[in-house]
């Protein structure tokens, strides 16, 4: 697709959270043409300028097909991420770091001029003491416990020699803090949760106590907005870090509020204990590693995004976050294998 009709872009992973709320705000953007979403399955979704096609990333004999399929691009945003299986660390590196090299091999090759990259708010060091917000150029070593958190801070400084030895091409690295929709609900609670655990467990009702861990501070943002900072990074000229957050900052006490429970004082050891028991016996999908890492998370300063890509949440945290919840409960989905809508199971 040349330049005058428009620009051609490809989207890895887009089938996932962000993916889908991108591939939707690409539909409306009037600089882009043409859309390809990669993914390992094709999608029932239909939309005007996307068509699909299937690749494994973490597969040494789907990297023809990748470039092949990446040759003509104006634009590539890579978003594809596997967060299970967790007991599987080797699983997860083979797909997210592997698989990512791959692509920007074949952008590499193909001299695309424009590579968007989904980092992540995990890829910074721990925050500082005070706990004041972070600018782009916070270090990017990750917490080493973690396997989400090693492998974002590796490709952080893979990208830093795919900078160096390859000018031409213009690498934006978005690093957003958690991203909630509705439609994405029942795969989050599959992936952290487990595939078993029951949606409608999160009424108020059932909830009357909400645990209130020490440190707990995050920051949350809805994925339609995330997606709009994407947009806006793809086709202004514009390179680097870009965080992405959404107010307010998350605690234990704004938890407990939207979800009408009173939070209940537990040490942080204590709840790391019972999850890695659930953990260990298969119990709960997300590790303790991975729970040690988000207390350690510093806070995004976002004064960039907002000056450079004129961007604005048009959600707050807390109404991501109820989004979220409703798509919980509801079993929610979306017309993608990974955002299969259902309640257990």
């Amino acid at each position: 697709m040349k330049a005058s009709e428009g620009l051609k872009v490809v989207v890895t992973g887009a089938t996932g959270n962000v993916g889908t709320s991108l591939i939707r705000a690409l539909e409306r953007e009037p600089q882009v043409a043409h859309v390809l979403g990669l993914a390992r399955r094709r999608p029932t979704l239909s939309l005007e300028k996307a068509e699909w096609a299937e690749v494994d990333l973490s597969l040494e004999g789907d990297e023809p097909r990748l470039a092949g399929y990446i040759e003509d691009a104006d634009a590539v945003v890579h978003l594809a991420w596997q967060f299970q299986p967790t007991h599987d660390p080797a699983a997860t590196w083979r797909t997210n770091v592997l698989g990512a090299l791959r692509v920007f091999d074949a952008v590499a090759a193909a001299h695309v001029p424009a590579l968007v990259y989904a980092s992540s708010v995990g890829a910074y060091s721990p925050g500082p003491g005070n706990g004041a917000p972070v600018s782009e150029a916070w270090p990017t070593h990750g917490w080493p416990g973690a396997a989400y958190t090693r492998e974002k801070a590796y490709l952080e400084r893979v990208l830093d020699t795919f900078e160096r030895d390859h000018p031409q091409t213009r690498v934006v690295r978005m690093r957003p803090c958690f991203l909630f929709k509705e439609e994405s609900a029942s795969e989050q609670r599959r992936i952290f949760a487990g595939r078993f655990f029951p949606g409608w467990l999160f009424r108020p009702d059932l909830l009357p106590l909400l645990p209130n861990l020490d440190g707990l501070r995050f920051q949350a943002m809805h994925t339609d907005d995330a997606a709009d900072a994407y947009r806006r990074a793809l086709v202004r000229d514009v390179r680097g870090a870009f965080n992405i957050a959404a107010d307010p900052v998350v605690d234990s006490a704004a938890l407990a509020s939207l979800l009408d429970a009173r939070p209940v004082k537990v040490p942080s050891g204590a709840a790391r204990g019972l999850l890695s028991a659930a953990w260990r016996l298969r119990v709960a999908a997300a590790s303790p590693d991975l729970f040690d890492a988000v207390l350690r998370l510093p806070l995004l300063a976002t004064e960039r995004a907002r000056r450079e890509l004129d961007w604005e949440p048009s959600s707050t945290s807390l109404e991501a976050l109820g989004a979220f919840l409703r798509g919980v409960r509801a079993g929610s989905g979306d017309a993608t294998a990974p955002l299969a809508g259902r309640r257990v199971g």
